[in-house]
């Protein structure tokens, strides 16, 4: 399998986790010229969740969550803003930016990762 096919199985398996905990997913994939959000979703109480998601076969060279170093986290919180912005949010919205990390064995969400 290529990685273009493992990431969507993945981000699917991360979007399928966060429906059965009570979210409503908002966005897949989002893309502006600023960066990209692999899901926007919603929290039941209107909180938007940006959640990265990432996955490794093995931990050989690391957890998944460690791969979202500060540079990331800048381009995640870069494009959310540009994402309230087009939909005519206040950037004060209650949101959040959460990890989703998938390895081999399980799923870990971690809230509020950064």
């Amino acid at each position: 399998m290529n990685k273009r096919t493992v990431g969507s199985e993945t981000e699917a398996r991360a979007s399928e986790y966060l429906i059965t905990k009570g979210l409503r997913i908002l966005f897949k994939n989002f893309r502006c010229r600023l960066g990209e959000i692999d899901l926007i979703a919603a929290e039941p109480d209107g909180t938007v969740v940006f959640a990265e998601v990432k996955y490794r076969r093995t931990n050989a060279s690391g957890y998944p969550e460690e791969a979202v170093d500060f540079r990331k986290q800048e381009t995640i919180r870069r494009a959310a803003l540009w994402y309230l912005s087009e939909q005519h949010m206040s950037p004060d919205s209650a949101m959040r930016f959460d990890v989703i990390a998938i390895d081999s064995t399980e799923i870990r969400w971690h809230k509020n990762a950064f």
